[in-house]
């Protein structure tokens, strides 16, 4: 019989004491392997904050252990034929579409988001594994033949080396997919750290990756906060780092990688602007505003957090806090939820302060989704959908990235005034205009200072094709995420130029028998 443990009030109880959490485990050399450290985070569903997890500190022998993975696995990685390594990420494209739904509800449990919106985070992030396997048209050198007589000069791409990733808590696929597919179709090997918060969906990725037949390795998983982020921008055989978060911790990273020697990409924090012409689709453009700014709880670096209404567009007000006020929220996992909490405690009460510094700077609070209620889910981390208008450029509400269900509404006159206000504005991610004008769409898209502009899409981000484009205080590094830049960013070019003369060239036996290659 288990021991009998106290309970608050004093007496006995015969209820044996309650188990831990169960236990992150890190991913080293192809092994899932249980930490040694005595530090632990605890993992809380933002629903109910209970405690669903918990994730180590990996110690400091357990880093170098993971690091020497990915040096050791790097040389036959590297060599391996592009072909093979194609191979292995069409494996795991099907493996992810096999299990799109499992890794969802891992992401609804540690995140919070609903479940729909859980898949769509998996499923961008497959969309990046699918384009890395076009890996064998990424990765065409150059060729410039005869430049003089029996001298050629060509070009192609190798790996780096060791790479890095740091991801942040609101995509816990997507952007880890950002960044070690590309990486390690490349020849690369790759060192992960998921945010503390969220390690659950990446774990389960790692595992359909070595299933798809990966070798050991070739992907290692840290866990850890401030010791594990200065641990990757120190570490002398990490040769590039990928990040994505905060702008504090952005402009950390960028720069003391880069004091390091590093190849540093790191996107960062928002502040993205819908403007919004007279002349717009009403219908259209009032549901793409809700959808976008409340859409996953707002905590996305692309939420359109802004509205800038131009002449008339301002009279469309009331009917927008209508169509916020509808939106339904409650836990994730739940039928009908439109969005769900927000990741911690702390972040609702940031989120609730600058919504009352916007109230006492002067801003008109036209909706107010601090008091909400989620029954059967008292404890949660929920904020509803708030609106805040008569916002001016000076307000801390418009200066700082909210990251959470509100909206805040300015109003210019003209056009050139709403870019005007975008382009005051230092966070350069994403911005979108509403019109049905194609002079006035084609102005703003030359003229505004923004890294990817949506015309009538409200969310601007492209399929991976092209490149995630953010720009300014929104992005640190000359090398965008994935596309072809992300080929750039994770491979060096390297030029040959090769002199075989004429009166060299000997008759050798003929080959008869059909080459093989790829092997």
């Amino acid at each position: 019989m288990a021991r009998p443990a106290h309970t608050s009030s004093g007496k006995c109880s015969n209820l044996a004491p309650a188990e831990p959490p169960p236990a992150t485990k890190l991913f080293i050399d192809g092994k899932f392997v249980e930490s040694k450290t005595t530090e632990w985070i605890n993992i809380h569903n933002p629903a109910t904050n209970e405690v669903v997890g918990r994730v180590p500190k990996a110690t400091q022998s357990e880093m170098e252990a993971a690091v020497t993975s990915c040096k050791k696995a790097l040389r036959n990685w590297s060599e391996t034929s592009v072909l093979s390594r194609q191979q292995i990420l069409l494996r795991y494209q099907q493996l992810i579409k096999d299990n799109l739904k499992e890794v969802a509800k891992l992401i609804t449990l540690e995140q919070g988001k609903t479940l729909a919106d859980a898949e769509g985070d998996v499923f961008r992030g497959l969309q990046v594994v699918e384009h890395a396997c076009s890996v064998t048209s990424l990765m065409l050198g150059e060729t410039l033949p005869s430049i003089t007589k029996d001298m050629d000069t060509y070009t192609f791409r190798l790996p780096l080396g060791v790479c890095a990733g740091i991801a942040p808590f609101n995509f816990p696929a997507m952007i880890p997919l950002w960044m070690f597919p590309m990486a390690m179709v490349c020849g690369n090997t790759f060192l992960m750290k998921p945010s503390e918060r969220v390690p659950g969906a990446l774990m389960f990725l790692a595992k359909l990756l070595q299933d798809a037949g990966a070798p050991d390795g070739t992907l290692n998983i840290i866990h850890g906060q401030h010791e594990a982020v200065n641990f990757i921008c120190d570490h002398p055989d990490i040769k590039a780092i990928s990040f994505v978060g905060s702008n504090q911790a952005g402009e950390y990273i960028y720069e003391r990688g880069s004091r390091n020697g590093k190849r540093v990409q790191s996107n960062m924090g928002a502040k993205n602007h819908g403007v919004v012409m007279p002349d717009a689709n009403k219908e259209n453009t009032l549901n793409q505003l809700v959808g976008a700014a409340f859409g996953a709880a707002g905590q996305r670096c692309m939420a359109l957090s802004t509205a800038v209404l131009v002449g008339e567009a301002k009279n469309w007000l009331p009917e927008l806090v209508e169509r916020s006020k509808n939106l339904r929220v409650n836990a994730g996992d739940q039928p009908g939820a439109d969005l769900g909490p927000l990741i911690t405690p702390q972040a609702k009460e940031r989120v609730c302060h600058l919504i009352e510094c916007g109230v006492k700077e002067g801003a008109a609070l036209l909706l107010d989704g601090r008091d909400i209620k989620v029954k059967g889910y008292e404890k949660g981390n929920f904020v509803g959908p708030t609106i805040l208008a008569k916002v001016q450029p000076n307000m801390t509400c418009y200066k700082e990235e909210i990251f959470g269900p509100v909206l805040v509404v300015l109003e210019a006159d003209t056009l050139d005034e709403a870019i005007e206000i975008v382009n005051r504005n230092p966070y350069g991610n994403g911005t979108a205009i509403f019109t049905t004008n194609g002079a006035t769409a084609r102005k703003y898209s030359h003229l505004v200072d923004v890294g990817q502009v949506g015309v009538n899409v409200p969310i601007p981000v492209p399929l991976p094709m092209f490149s995630f484009t953010g720009s300014r205080a929104s992005f640190r590094g000359d090398t965008n995420f994935y596309g072809k830049q992300g080929v750039q960013f994770y491979t060096q070019l390297r030029t040959i130029i090769s002199q075989w003369k004429e009166e060299d060239a000997t008759v050798t036996k003929p080959a008869v028998v059909m080459p093989t290659m790829g092997n």
